[in-house]
C-alpha cells in the first residue's frame, strides 16, 4: 500500500507539471537557473531548484561510454551500467529493487557512445532514502557472479534474437560499416563475439578504471533546497575516493570518400531495409540549428520530403526518415527506410532523387516557415519535467554547451534564412560521397545493387558480429 500511494502521488505530481507547462507554452523558452559546484573529490554537481512539483530527479553522466570499451569487448560499458543495481555492498539485487519499489522511485543505467548515464527519480519527501540508493549503486556495486552470468546470457540471446528483425539491426550494420568497425562503429551493447569474451573481472576492471568523481557529472533538478542538498551530497558522494581517469581517445574518422555498399544477406527476408549517408556533424557544430531546421523539412517529420515521396505519393514504404546523430566527434547522418523486395531499386532511387532535389532546388520560404514553427512547437515538451531538465543540463555540461542552447533556440531558429539553408545543404547533406547498407534477400536484390557503388562488400546476417575492421580489407 505504501508503494501504491507513492506511485499515485508521482502521477498526480507529473500531471500537475504538465498542466503548468501548458500555461507557459506561449512564453519564450527559458531554462530555469541552476548552479554548478565541484566537490573536493572532483565531482561536478549541477543543481536546479524547480518548485511546484514534489519530485527530485538525478542524472549522472560518467564520461566513459561504448568508445571506452576495450577492442574485442564491445558492450562492456553497457554491461557494467546494467549491473550497477544488481548487488551492492549494502543490498542484494532483490533488496535494491524492494527498497526502490517501497518509496515508488525509479533507477535506470545504460551506456551510449560517448558516456554512461545513471538516472533516478524520487518524491521529495523520500529524497534521503533515494539518494542513499543512488549513491549505493554508483559507489558500491559488487557485480555478483550470478548476476554477471545472467546478464551476459540474456544480452547474448537478445543480440541473436535481434537479427530476426532487420529493422532492429540496420543501424548497427550501418554504423559499423560507416566507421569501419572503429570508434562509433562498434556495437554499444556488444555482439555474439564480444559478449562471450567478457567476464566479471573485466567488468570490475572497467568500473574501477572509469567510475570516479572527476570523470562524472551529476545533475539534480526538482523540488529541494539547494543548501540542504549540497550538504547531503557532501555526506554521500563526497566520500567517493578521488582518482585520475585516462580520457577516452575517440579515433578521428572523417567522412567516407566515394561510394561503397554493404549487402547483408537475410535469405528469408520479404522486405529490404536500407540506410544511406555518411559521417557528419558533432554536438557543437556551429550549423547545428540550421541543420535541424533543414532536416525537419528533408526527413525529420511525417510531412518531410522523404516521407511524402516514399510513403504518401508512391506507397513504397510505411515510413522514411533522415536523421543526424551529433556526438563528441562527428556522428552519423543517415536516410532510413524499407520496402518490398521487388521495389528495392525503385525505393533507393527515389530516396536518392529526393536528396538530389534538395541540392538542386533547396527549400522554399513556405517550407522554412513551417519547419521553424514545427520545431518551436515540438521542443518545449522535451524540457517539461525535472527528469528532462536534469538530463539536459548534464548533457550540455558534457558537450561544453550552455543554457543558450535553450534560451536562444527560438532566436537562432528565426535567424535561419534561405541562403543559410542552401549553404547547410551543400555542406552537411552528402550527395556524391555516400555509404549504403542494405539488409535483404541477396538472391533477389544483389545484381541490381551493383549500380550504386564500385566498392561493395557482402556478409550473411547469420554471421556473428555486425562489422569488423579486417573485413573491409577482404
Amino acid at each position: 500500500m505504501r508503494t501504491a500511494r507513492n506511485c499515485a502521488h508521482i502521477f498526480v505530481a507529473v500531471f500537475a507539471l504538465l498542466i503548468a507547462a501548458m500555461n507557459v507554452c506561449a512564453q519564450a523558452i527559458k531554462m530555469p537557473p541552476h548552479e554548478k559546484i565541484v566537490l573536493k573529490n572532483g565531482l561536478t554537481v549541477l543543481l536546479m531548484e524547480k518548485h511546484g512539483v514534489p519530485i527530485v530527479s538525478f542524472a549522472a553522466l560518467v564520461k566513459s561510454g561504448a568508445t571506452a570499451d576495450p577492442v574485442g569487448q564491445e558492450g562492456l560499458a553497457s554491461e557494467t551500467a546494467q549491473l550497477l543495481r544488481k548487488g551492492t555492498q549494502k543490498r542484494s539485487a532483490q533488496q535494491f529493487a524492494a527498497d526502490l519499489d517501497f518509496i515508488g522511485g525509479s533507477f535506470e543505467a545504460g551506456a551510449g557512445a560517448d558516456f554512461t548515464t545513471l538516472s533516478a527519480e524520487f518524491l521529495t519527501k523520500d529524497l534521503a532514502k533515494g539518494l542513499d540508493l543512488f549513491a549505493d549503486a554508483l559507489l558500491r556495486p559488487t557485480f555478483p557472479q550470478e548476476e554477471v552470468d545472467k546478464s551476459l546470457a540474456q544480452n547474448l540471446d537478445a543480440v541473436r534474437g535481434s537479427k530476426d528483425e532487420a529493422r532492429q539491426v540496420l543501424r548497427l550494420y550501418y554504423y559499423g560499416y560507416l566507421y569501419d568497425g572503429r570508434g562509433y562503429g562498434r556495437p554499444e551493447e556488444g555482439d555474439e563475439l564480444s559478449l562471450t569474451k567478457m567476464n566479471r573481472a573485466s567488468i570490475v576492471k572497467f568500473y574501477e578504471a572509469n567510475y570516479a568523481p572527476e570523470n562524472t557529472i551529476l545533475a539534480v533538478a526538482g523540488e529541494f533546497n539547494a543548501g540542504e542538498l549540497r550538504n547531503k551530497l557532501e555526506e554521500t558522494l563526497g566520500t567517493w575516493p578521488a582518482k585520475s581517469v585516462t580520457p577516452v581517445a575517440i579515433p578521428a574518422i572523417g567522412a567516407a570518400k566515394g561510394k561503397r555498399l554493404l549487402l547483408v544477406d537475410k535469405p528469408d527476408a520479404t522486405q529490404t531495409y536500407f540506410a544511406i549517408g555518411n559521417v557528419e556533424t558533432s554536438a557543437g557544430d556551429p550549423d547545428r540549428v540550421a541543420i535541424r531546421v533543414v532536416n525537419t523539412i528533408f526527413g525529420g517529420r511525417f510531412t518531410s520530403m522523404l516521407n511524402e515521396a516514399l510513403r504518401v505519393e508512391s506507397g513504397l514504404t510505411y515510413g522514411a526518415n533522415a536523421s543526424f546523430d551529433p556526438r563528441k566527434e562527428p556522428g552519423p547522418f543517415g536516410i532510413y527506410t524499407f520496402t518490398k523486395n521487388d521495389t528495392t531499386v525503385e525505393a533507393m532511387d527515389m530516396a536518392l532523387e529526393v536528396l538530389r532535389k534538395l541540392h538542386k532546388d533547396g527549400i522554399t520560404a513556405e517550407q522554412l516557415a513551417s519547419a521553424k514553427s514545427y520545431i518551436k512547437g515540438q521542443f518545449p515538451p522535451s524540457i517539461e519535467t525535472s527528469k528532462d531538465l536534469a538530463q539536459r543540463i548534464a548533457g550540455d555540461e558534457f558537450y561544453g554547451l550552455d543554457d543558450s542552447e535553450v534560451n536562444q533556440l527560438e532566436a537562432r531558429i528565426d535567424a535561419v534564412t534561405l541562403d543559410m539553408a542552401r549553404q547547410v545543404i551543400q555542406k552537411h547533406f552528402p550527395e556524391e560521397n555516400l555509404v549504403f547498407v542494405v539488409i535483404g534477400k541477396a538472391a533477389a536484390i544483389a545484381p541490381a545493387l551493383k549500380k550504386y557503388a564500385d566498392k561493395q562488400n557482402a556478409r550473411e546476417i547469420a554471421d556473428p558480429g555486425f562489422w569488423m575492421a579486417e573485413q573491409s580489407k577482404k
